[in-house]
C-alpha cells in the first residue's frame, strides 16, 4: 500500500510525519520506524511522528526517534504539528496533554509542568536533581529533569569544546538513567541567552531540540543563573523559553514544511 507523509522541521531538527487521521497505517514497528528514518536508505529524519485520533484531545502524536524507539516528548515536533494542523491543539503524547498555536512562522507550545524528582526522570537511585554529584571526564555537577521525557544538563565555559558526539552515548546509557536520558551541554552567555547543545537518545547530535532547550532554560532559572524568560541558541536557531518555578513551561519557535510524498509501505516493513 502507498503511504503519504510530510516532512517537516524544527531549526533543522528534522520529522516524517505520517497522519493516521487521513490513511490507513498499519502498526508502526520499531524496525519500520527506523527503516524510514534512514538517511542512506529509508526517507530520513530525526524522529518520524504519527498522528493518530484521540478521545480527549484534538489528536495524538507519537514519536519513533531515530532508532526506532518510542518516547514521550519532542517539543521541535509539536510545534511543527501545530504548524500543520494549522489552530490552536490540545495534543495527547506519551508525555502528557500538550497545547499548540500557529504564530506567524512556527508556534508557541505550553509543555506542560517540569517533573523535578529523582524517581520522575528517573534515575536509578535517590539524588537531588538540583546539583548531582556525579560526573563524566570534566563534566561536572549536572542538574536532571523531566519535561515529557529525561534531560541531564551540565553548564561549562564553552559548549563547542566538548566532545559530545563521544561523551553523550555514554552518558546516555550509563546505569544512572534506567530509561537512558538526553544530554545537554550549556553555556550562559547573559542573563538572557543561553548557548546549547544536546546529545538526543536514540538520534544523536541534532541540530535543535525543544525539550532540550526547556529543561536546559528551566535549570539555569533554578539555579539562578539567567533570567525568566530565556532565548537559547542551538546550532539549528533559537528559542524563547518561559516558565515561573511552580508553572508549565511555554516554548516559541519555528517550524517548516519542506515537501510532501509517499512511499510504498513493503519496502519498510
Amino acid at each position: 500500500m502507498r503511504v503519504s507523509f510530510t516532512k517537516m522541521h524544527g531549526l533543522g531538527n528534522d520529522f516524517v510525519v505520517l497522519d493516521a487521521r487521513a490513511q490507513e497505517i498499519p502498526t508502526i514497528t520499531e524496525k519500520v520506524a527506523a527503516r524510514l528514518a534512514d538517511r542512506n536508505t529509508g526517507i530520513g529524519c530525526d524522529q518520524l511522528i504519527l498522528l493518530e485520533p484521540s478521545d480527549g484531545a484534538d489528536f495524538r502524536m507519537r514519536i519513533f526517534n531515530h532508532d526506532g524507539g518510542e518516547v514521550g516528548a519532542c517539543g521541535n515536533a509539536t510545534r511543527a504539528v501545530a504548524l500543520l494542523h494549522g489552530s490552536e491543539a490540545r495534543i495527547e503524547t506519551g508525555g502528557g496533554m500538550l497545547t499548540a498555536s500557529p504564530t506567524g512562522d512556527g508556534a508557541s507550545v505550553d509543555m506542560g509542568e517540569p517533573r523535578f524528582d529523582w524517581d520522575a526522570i528517573p534515575l536509578a537511585y535517590p539524588v537531588d536533581t538540583l546539583s548531582m554529584p556525579v560526573g563524566w571526564e570534566t563534566l561536572n555537577d549536572p542538574g536532571a529533569v523531566n519535561v515529557g521525557n529525561p534531560h541531564v544538563i551540565f553548564f561549562v565555559e564553552d559548549t563547542d569544546a566538548v566532545p559530545l558526539d563521544r561523551i553523550g552515548p555514554e552518558i546516555e546509557n550509563d546505569p544512572l538513567f534506567p530509561e537512558r536520558v538526553n544530554v545537554n551541554v550549556a553555556t550562559i552567555e547573559n542573563r538572557n541567552r543561553i548557548r546549547l547543545r544536546v546529545w538526543e537518545r536514540g538520534a544523536g547530535l541534532t541540530r535543535a531540540c525543544g525539550t532540550g532547550a526547556c529543561a536546559t532554560a528551566i535549570h539555569a532559572i533554578r539555579r539562578k543563573l539567567v533570567d525568566n524568560p530565556v532565548t537559547v541558541a542551538l546550532p539549528g536557531g533559537e528559542l524563547d523559553i518561559a516558565w515561573h518555578p511552580g508553572g508549565s513551561i511555554r516554548m516559541t519557535g519555528p517550524a517548516t514544511e519542506s515537501y510532501r510524498g509517499s512511499f510504498e509501505w513493503d519496502d519498510y516493513a
